[in-house]
């Protein structure tokens, strides 16, 4: 049964929900895609889980974590889930663009910015990580002012396309 807990972080608000051992969403307040009732199941104030979770984001956040080790099950279609894992394998420090991931999956770029659009593992899953082909930022589902955060709190480590 999924369970949340809304945590107050470095960034603002985060959603995190989680479900038989791992996690299934990380929320901004103002989310693209909103997770259902079913997906956020019942709010809770303390879990082990959402402990770790939350832990492990403060980590990231302080510049003592570059990545996540969570159980981690994020719901999507077939693309999707292609999607995401190419996301898992960008490295800290490191971006690509849409029609890169695109190229390497034999889809379009549109198509691939849909399915980043739909991570339900913000941070966790480092869609924050895929910018526009001209170097730009583009949509982010955290407003982009949180995604430029993200991206100068990782940017001391150098190399920026994968």
């Amino acid at each position: 049964m999924n369970r949340h807990a809304v945590v107050s972080t470095r960034i603002g608000e985060l959603t995190v929900v989680v479900s038989e051992g791992a996690l299934v969403g990380v929320y901004f307040p103002h989310h693209w895609v909103k997770p259902s009732a079913e997906t956020l199941g019942e709010r809770v104030e303390s879990d082990p889980l959402v402990a770790v979770v939350v832990g492990q984001l403060e980590e990231y956040f302080a510049g003592a974590r570059r990545s996540f080790d969570v159980p981690t099950r994020p719901e999507g279609d077939a693309f999707q889930r292609r999607v995401w894992a190419v996301l898992e394998e960008i490295p800290y420090g490191g971006t690509t663009t849409y029609g890169d991931i695109a190229t390497r999956l034999g889809a379009s770029a549109q198509a691939v910015g849909k399915a980043v659009g739909q991570n339900p593992l913000s941070i966790v899953v480092p869609c924050h990580r895929v910018i526009g082909k001209n170097g730009s930022l583009t949509g982010y589902a955290g407003g982009l002012e949180r995604k430029q955060f993200l991206l100068d709190l990782e940017e001391p480590v150098g190399a920026r396309l994968f």
